[in-house]
């Protein structure tokens, strides 16, 4: 038969399992990509479309 779990351990669980999530967010809110450490210039050329550098 099943034993009935303390509350104070119950709460104690849902604490641990909201720090692991918020933990788990952080870190992956903190895994993007780095910057580059000597951006290139912006390539500011204008497109043509295909049609108007057929003619």
């Amino acid at each position: 038969m099943l034993e009935r779990i303390r509350t104070a351990r119950r709460y104690a669980r849902g604490f641990v399992a909201a720090v692991a999530a918020v933990t788990a967010l952080v870190l992956a809110a903190n895994a993007g990509p780095a910057k580059a450490t000597h951006p290139e210039k912006p390539d500011h050329r204008t497109t043509d479309p295909v049609e108007a550098a057929v003619r």
